[in-house]
C-alpha cells in the first residue's frame, strides 16, 4: 500500500494496545505476502508469547521460525501459495466469498479503499482482496498511514466487510494444510487473533 507514516505526535496518541494489534496484522501481511527472509525468520524467532491463547500461538510461531531455513520456508510458501499452476491456498477474499477470483467482493473492496484514501500497490502482482495486503490495510487504518489514525467504527466496518467474514477460515484452513509447518503456527496466530479482534468490535 502506499500510505503516508504519521508523525511522532499523531503515533504517540494511539494506544499501546492498537499498536500491538498493528505489529500483528503486519506480522500477518509480512509472512503471508512473500517468503521471508534469515532476517525476519530471526525476528519471529526472538518473539515470545504468554499464558494467553494468543500469547501461546505466538510462541509456538515463534519456537518453529527459530527451527526453520529460509530456502525450506520458501518452498512451504511456493507449496501453499503458488505451486505448479496453483498452490493449497488461494489467499483472496473474492475466492473465500464468492468460490471465483475478481468478483464482487474485489470490486466493493476498490471502491471502499477510495472512500478512505487508501492506494493500491502498483507494484505487486497480487489483487487487493489477497490475504496480505488486506492485513496490511488493517494496521495501515489503525496506525494512520492513509491519513489520520481510523475510529473505531471506520476499523469495524473494514473488517467486518472484508476480513471477518472470510479471514478466520483461511486462517483454520492454513493451520491444517498438508505443505504447513511454520505457516500452521502462522495460521494460528492469524485464528486466535481474528477471534479476538471479533470479540472485540462487538463490544464497541
Amino acid at each position: 500500500m502506499s500510505a503516508h507514516m504519521t508523525g511522532a505526535a499523531e503515533r504517540s496518541a494511539i494506544a499501546e494496545e492498537d499498536l500491538l494489534r498493528a505489529r500483528l496484522y503486519r506480522l500477518l501481511a509480512r509472512f503471508l505476502a512473500r517468503p521471508p527472509s534469515r532476517e525476519e525468520l530471526a525476528l519471529a524467532a526472538a518473539m515470545s508469547g504468554d499464558h494467553s491463547e494468543l500469547g501461546k500461538a505466538v510462541q509456538a510461531f515463534s519456537e518453529v521460525a527459530a527451527r526453520q531455513g529460509e530456502d525450506g520456508v520458501a518452498q512451504e510458501f511456493h507449496d501453499l501459495f503458488i505451486g505448479l499452476g496453483r498452490g493449497e491456498l488461494l489467499p483472496y477474499e473474492s475466492y473465500y466469498l464468492t468460490g471465483f477470483l475478481h468478483e464482487k467482493p474485489l470490486a466493493q473492496l476498490r471502491r471502499d479503499m477510495e472512500a478512505l484514501g487508501i492506494a493500491g500497490d502498483e507494484s505487486s502482482p497480487e489483487t487487493e482482496d489477497h490475504i496480505a495486503a488486506l492485513m496490511d490495510m488493517m494496521a495501515g487504518l489503525i496506525e494512520g498511514s492513509f491519513g489520520a489514525p481510523a475510529d473505531i467504527a471506520t476499523q469495524k466496518k473494514f473488517f467486518d466487510h472484508h476480513v471477518g467474514s472470510w479471514a478466520k477460515h483461511f486462517f483454520r484452513e492454513l493451520e491444517g494444510a498438508k505443505s504447513s509447518v511454520l505457516y500452521a503456527t502462522l495460521g494460528q496466530v492469524g485464528r486466535v487473533f481474528m477471534d479476538i479482534e471479533e470479540v472485540a468490535f462487538s463490544m464497541d
